[in-house]
């Protein structure tokens, strides 16, 4: 997809420790996982308020 493949994921994990250190990145993850997380939610609570405004829409036409 980005032509990302095992040798450029190692060099950037590596860049990574050396910048945050060995102990953020438990903190960095749990972070990651939070965001990803809240922003699944709000793309569903999202498409969910969508759809009933639609359904809305045609209960009073």
């Amino acid at each position: 997809m980005f032509g990302i493949g095992m040798p450029e994921l190692i060099v950037i994990l590596v860049i990574i420790l050396i910048i945050f250190g060995a102990g953020k990145l438990p903190e960095i993850g749990a972070g990651m996982g939070k965001a990803i997380r809240n922003f699944k939610s709000a793309t569903s609570e999202s498409g969910k308020d969508e759809k009933e405004k639609i359904e809305d829409k045609k209960d009073v036409s």
